[in-house]
This record gives structure tokens, sequence and C-alpha cells, in this order.
């Protein structure tokens, strides 16, 4: 007999929470608790935030960016590696390695600072000049 009021009861208290809320089973703290809305229901999007969503970086910005990275771990290894496995094309590998060849005797005769920020210098010159007009359209190892 107190099963089968206990089961209508269950019932209810689960399926009969009504919408926008989350159903639980019964308990010492069963008090239903609001639904989290979806994307969807909440009708609009949501903006971007502004933390999440950087500025776009020009085709010369990335070019400098990875050309002078590479240009360190070129200047500290000794060795150039393959400018594939690098992630650069072909003009980006020569502007390399115009900067490590400028970069060498600096950070032999002025030290590594001296050399961070010619690496850096030459790297950005060397790609704006690359993409002043765009990005080369003579293939994606160019």
């Amino acid at each position: 007999m107190v099963l089968g009021l206990a089961l209508p009861a269950l019932l209810c208290a689960t399926a009969c929470a009504g919408p926008g809320t989350l159903r639980r089973p019964a308990g010492p703290d069963a008090s239903p608790r609001p639904a989290r809305p979806s994307a969807a229901s909440e009708g609009a999007p949501r903006p971007a935030s502004p933390t999440t969503a950087p500025a776009a970086a020009s085709a010369a910005d990335l070019c400098a960016r990875i050309v002078a990275h590479w240009s360190r771990e070129a200047l500290d290894g000794g060795t150039y590696g393959d400018y594939q496995s690098m992630g650069l094309s072909n003009g980006q590998y020569d502007i390399l390695r115009d900067v490590v060849d400028a970069a060498r005797p600096v950070r032999r005769r002025q030290g590594t600072a001296a050399a961070d920020r010619l690496i850096d210098r030459q790297a950005r010159a060397g790609c704006a000049a690359r993409y002043r007009h765009g990005t080369p359209s003579a293939g994606p190892w160019s």
C-alpha cells in the first residue's frame, strides 16, 4: 500500500516539475533548480568576448613571428633544419637564413639581447617587404 502512494508522488516530482526546471528525484534537498538555457533558447547570439576573439594578424605579422622564432632556434642550435617542418615557405626560409647570418656576429660581439633585437627588426622588415603587395601567388611554398 505504501508503494502504491509513493510511486505516483515520485512520478509527479520528476515528470510534473514544469518547464524551465531541472527534474530531480525526490529527496531531502530535492528542490528544483532552474535549467541552464541553451544558446538556441536565448534567442540572440552571445557577443564574442574581447579576450577570446583576438585581432587577426596580417600575413606579414605572422611571417615575422614565425621567422623570428625559428631564427632564434637556428641561432641557438646551429642548424637550420627543414623549412617545411618549421612551417615556412621557401621565401620565408630565405628571410630566416638572412636574419640568422646577420645575427651571428652581433651575438658574438654584443650579446644575445642585441641579437634578439636584430632578429625582430630584420624578420619584421623582411616579411613586410615580402608581403608588401599581398600574399605571394606563386604557390604555397614560394
